[in-house]
């Protein structure tokens, strides 16, 4: 049996953030977490990363509680800790502290061995004119789309 493939974006993070650099994390989970990401419970609306004694961690990524977890079910917000080499954590620190620059996660998906892996970008706040401008050429490319189907 072939499970179904789980891919959960972060639709505001391109809406409200110009991604610069992305990176594929893997993230520390308890059992009945990866099991609930794999019937596509999760959401990534309002999470971001942050450095904590050199560790990256997301911070409010929702993953449901498992149904059929018992007493020791997860907590649906907590922390959790992403995986990156030494070389990506250093390098993303470094441009973290500068100002305006966030680490958003993007996409959160299962690998073919069946790990949860978390996509988090690098990214610039986007300013009101910014996301004026991303709706505009949004609609341009639709009315394109439209003139070449007729």
């Amino acid at each position: 049996m072939k499970l179904p493939q789980i891919n959960i974006k972060n639709r505001r993070a391109s809406f409200d953030y110009e991604l610069l650099e992305t990176y594929t994390a893997g993230i520390v989970l308890t059992g009945t977490e990866i099991k609930s990401i794999r019937l596509g419970k999760a959401g990534l609306a309002d999470t971001f990363c942050y450095f904590n004694n050199g560790e990256l961690w997301v911070k409010n990524m929702y993953v449901a509680e498992y149904f059929y977890g018992t007493y020791n079910n997860h907590q649906s917000r907590r922390d959790r800790k992403l995986l990156l080499t030494h070389k990506e954590l250093t390098k993303l620190q470094r441009l973290a502290k500068e100002s305006g620059f966030s680490i958003i996660p993007t996409r959160l998906f299962i690998s073919e061995k069946g790990l949860a892996k978390l996509v988090i970008a690098l990214a610039k706040g986007k300013k009101m004119y910014d996301k004026r401008e991303s709706i505009k050429e949004r609609e341009d490319r639709r009315q394109m789309d439209r003139a070449f189907k007729h």
